[in-house]
């Protein structure tokens, strides 16, 4: 078991609850928790090494050459929020099945929820900081799933638009700031990273990095000004709620802020930045809590105002505020996924979460208003809660700040004010839905909820207690661990004992818990004075903001866009000239005296042949198949081109690329409109052929200046290796399927892609069949000659067998998967055409779609395998055996890689081609339809 394991066990997990979902509800939610269990088990056989001081690092090679490695590290804050992430996690899932109701699709929401939950374990167990941003970009995608699972709200559906939208957005920010910092060090590895602290803050680009890095954590986190998201993400289930707020997502922009205090903290910019924004995210979050109506709502902003507590921990310039920054990060998870659980049930039961109608609640739920009792007196900080000890020790450390210089009083004072704050709001929370009267207008009677709906919340509530009881003995290790690691260095003092004795943070938490209590005694003062502000609808600005930004790209898309190709290709080729025409008036010179290659008349002939079929392409392009006859013999030309200097390899895959592109053509020609546009006028004439001329005279600069250049390039390399290092002989083979067989894989996804695109946009086409040319003259009734059939069908099986021999050889001789792909659809697209789409469907029983995926999953797999025997990402392996009436001979898992190549281009291929042909069968529209 590792690390890797764990997380591949949680994304296989994925799938688990979609497949078990017609077992029943206990039985899923059983499956759903055996992953994260396994992984929790794991996490916890190693505590005791973390704990002692280790680091568990792993490291899985994949693409070593350009430094790209995937990599693992479990240290004290990495344990830390694994615990948490998976611990809550499994208490979530557990209160979800009664949650739900028996009408929603279950499997699919904690489908969303394991994906969830592997992403966030994924950031912090990352040691690549590319491999944390990946993860990072899953939770924004995952948690718009799940915000937007009630997906016929639109309450719903905004929300999750904006969530992943501010989020999206730091996210790119993140990635720029990521990439800056491993450029500075030259490592993509996060333990590199953490020990080049010095070199980081001293480098000239620190400025940029840290602002950058800090709007991703700051929009994840909800940090002011981006704090506007997260109350709306309340539209989202409870559970997603409760998991959301306590340890996933929001608290993945304070672990980045954690993971990265070593590297970006100890400077002026740092303190006042994460400071600053922490402060006034404490107090907005505290007070616009206390005028919530709704139970989630007031939680929201709760939340929001701890993150700035945490955030304002951590800008803070001493050690043991960094201390105090994970204490607390342990502490809210805990009571704010039981006040958030303890809400849904209330919601659950009673059918409402409007505090002005939830009174008196106490005498139909007494259980499970004193877990919520419990919960919300740990989150005002009352002492002998959890709460208590970490909004002590912030106090205390608020004393010893220097940030503002002269103003840094300011700092404990107003941290004293949204003590009082939160003391307000969790007495708003405890007294006017438990108490206070009678419920008015409830949909339902409230009543206690199932057993083991209240189990998850008993849990944490007994931590809640222990922890502020016994806090050392809970969380003394992991809290110094965690501590350590965020640090680096020697841990400060402190002590997590109950008493301290008479001290100034006891008395400012005495004066917020006082304080606290007269603001709510009095609030309707303050309710009055705040009636007084227009409260804004930030869905509403944010929507406007968004509509706005759609308009302003639609007028310049109605400005650019006038549906006009010629002007579309007028602009681009402009565009071009101007970025390329630049750099070379610095070229001085662009020939060097080199020896020229002789020439013979053959190569002289098919020259002039090429600008000629160029020119008739062009001067009869209103006549369509002489335009198309004349631009594939430019396409035969270039392929003979390509087998004179030497590239027999592009030359096959060029000759088999022509053919389906004028097939395809074909195909496109036979629906477009039979009259064609007038001529152009003069003016426009002589616009496009200067561009033409000047487009024409940089090309020919830029090819004249290559071909008079000495040639250093990188084919030695392969030449020399290809053998030794692939088992092949052709190079150019060797390059696509192991040298560079990561390109190959992403080409062949983005094949597959584009085909399924293209199948999607003529799915539900239908187009008017012609029944004459332009000159008049009826089609032939005869589709489908006899002689063509006859002809199609015997060329078939020669074609195959060809396109077999070409795949076999192509490791060591001219061909490939590629080539031999391209054959093969050739072949069979022949058929469609000599006997139509109908003829040939029953014959051939082939999902293109599934082909597509099969080798692409192929392809993949191909090069996992490399990680079984401890080699890089798409390593090629190879061996020669002795096989009886045949010989010696080589086989090499490449040809696994090639077989994968091959039949994504086969389907791609004729996904394309044959969906086109669909059109021209007997479902076709009639002329007169």
């Amino acid at each position: 078991m590792s690390l890797f394991w764990i997380t591949a066990i949680l994304l296989i997990g994925v799938l688990v609850p979609v497949m078990t979902e017609r077992f029943g509800r206990t039985a899923n939610t059983l499956c759903t928790m055996l992953a994260p269990a396994v992984a929790l088990i794991y996490i916890i056989t190693l505590v005791p090494s973390v704990l002692a001081g280790g680091t568990v690092t792993e490291y899985l090679e994949w693409i070593p050459s350009i430094g790209l490695t995937l990599s693992m590290r479990l240290d004290g804050l990495s344990l830390m929020f694994s615990l948490l992430i998976l611990g809550i996690g499994l208490l979530i899932i557990l209160y979800a099945r009664y949650y739900l109701s028996e009408k929603e699709a279950v499997g699919r929401f904690f489908a969303y929820l394991i994906l969830f939950m592997t992403a966030m374990l994924s950031i912090v167990l990352s040691n690549n900081v590319l491999q944390m941003w990946m993860a990072w970009e899953v939770t924004s995608i995952s948690s718009f799933l799940l915000i937007s699972f009630w997906s016929s709200k639109s309450e719903s559906r905004k929300g999750a638009r904006m969530a992943l939208t501010v989020t999206g957005a730091g996210g790119l920010a993140l990635l720029a700031g990521l990439l800056l910092v491993a450029d500075m060090v030259g490592s993509y590895e996060l333990s590199t990273i953490l020990a080049s602290g010095d070199l980081i803050r001293e480098h000239a680009l620190y400025p940029v990095a840290l602002i950058l890095i800090l709007l991703g954590a700051f929009t994840k986190s909800a940090q002011f000004p981006f704090h506007f998201w997260l109350p709306h993400a309340m539209a989202a289930p409870t559970p997603v709620s409760a998991y959301l707020h306590s340890a996933t997502m929001v608290k993945a922009g304070i672990f980045l802020l954690a993971r990265m205090y070593p590297v970006l903290s100890g400077t002026e910019m740092w303190f006042l930045i994460v400071s600053m924004t922490g402060l006034i995210t404490l107090l907005i979050g505290a007070y616009i809590a206390l005028f919530k109506h709704d139970l989630k709502g007031l939680l929201a902003y709760s939340t929001i105002s701890h993150l700035g507590l945490i955030t304002l921990l951590l800008g803070l310039d001493t050690k043991l505020a960094a201390v105090a920054a994970l204490f607390h990060i342990m502490n809210h998870a805990v009571f704010k996924a039981s006040l958030f659980m303890a809400a849904g049930i209330i919601d659950h039961e009673s059918g409402s979460r409007d505090m002005r109608k939830l009174n008196g609640l106490w005498r139909f739920m007494p259980y499970t208003a004193t877990l919520a009792m419990v919960a919300a007196a740990s989150m005002a900080g009352v002492p002998l809660f959890n709460g208590f000890l970490s909004k002590e020790m912030f106090l205390a450390e608020t004393l010893h700040s220097s940030a503002l210089g002269f103003l840094s009083w300011m700092i404990p004072v107003l941290a004293t004010l949204a003590g009082i704050f939160a003391v307000a709001y969790s007495m708003r929370f405890i007294h006017d839905v438990f108490f206070n009267g009678d419920p008015i207008d409830l949909p339902k009677t409230p009543h206690e909820p199932p057993r083991y709906m209240k189990v998850p919340i008993e849990i944490l509530v007994a931590l809640c207690l222990l922890v502020g009881i016994f806090p050392n003995v809970m969380v003394g290790d992991l809290l110094a661990s965690a501590s350590s690691s965020v640090l680096m260095t020697e841990l400060p003092y402190y002590s997590l004992s109950i008493w301290h004795g008479f001290n100034l943070p006891l008395l400012m938490s005495a004066i917020a818990i006082g304080g606290g209590l007269i603001v709510y005694a009095y609030r309707s003062h303050l309710y009055r004075f705040q009636a007084q502000f227009r409260e804004p609808d930030e869905k509403l600005i944010f929507e406007g903001a968004i509509q706005a930004l759609v308009a302003s790209a639609g007028k310049v898309h109605e400005y650019f866009s006038n549906g006009s190709l010629q002007r579309y290709v007028a602009v681009l080729l402009i565009f071009t000239i101007v970025i390329t025409a630049l750099p070379l008036l610095n070229l001085h010179t662009a020939a060097l005296h080199l020896p020229n290659q002789a020439i013979s008349g053959v190569e002289i002939t098919a020259a002039v042949i090429l600008c000629l079929s160029a020119l008739a392409t062009m001067i009869y392009h209103r006549k369509r198949m002489i335009a198309l006859i004349s631009i594939s013999v430019v396409g035969l030309i270039v392929s003979v081109a390509f087998a004179r200097f030497s590239a027999p390899d592009l030359a096959l895959t060029q000759l088999a690329v022509e053919v389906v592109t004028v097939i395809l053509l074909m195909l496109a020609l036979f629906f477009l409109p039979q009259k064609t546009a007038p001529e152009s006028a003069p003016s426009r004439v002589v616009r496009d052929l200067g561009i033409a001329a000047a487009v024409g005279g940089i090309v020919a600069t830029i090819n004249y200046a290559f071909i008079t250049q000495p040639l250093n390039s990188i084919s030695d390399f392969y030449l020399a290796n290809s053998k030794t290092g692939g088992g092949g002989t052709n190079a150019v083979n060797v390059i696509l399927v192991d040298f560079r067989g990561f390109d190959t894989l992403g080409e062949i996804l983005v094949l597959g892609i584009a085909a399924l695109g293209i199948f999607k946009l003529l799915a539900r086409v239908r187009l008017s069949m012609p029944s004459a040319n332009e000159n008049g003259l009826a089609w032939s009734q005869d589709r489908h000659p006899p002689i063509l059939g006859m002809i199609s069908q015997s060329l078939l099986p020669l074609a195959l067998l060809v396109s077999f021999y070409i795949f076999l050889r192509g490791h060591n001789m001219p061909g490939g998967g590629f080539i031999a792909g391209l054959i093969t659809s050739v072949a069979l697209i022949q058929q469609y055409i000599a006997h139509g789409v109908d003829w040939v469907k029953p014959r051939i029983k082939v999902d293109y779609q599934t082909l597509i995926a099969l080798g692409v999953l192929i392809a993949t797999l191909t090069g996992i395998g490399s990680w079984f025997f401890d080699r890089p990402f798409m390593t090629t392996w190879f061996d020669y055996f002795d096989i009886p009436f045949i010989g010696e001979i080589e086989l090499a898992s490449a040809l696994i890689f090639d077989l994968g190549v091959y039949l994504t281009v086969v389907g791609a291929t004729l996904l394309i081609l044959a969906n086109l042909g669909k059109l021209t069968s007997v479902h076709r529209p009639t002329p007169e339809e």
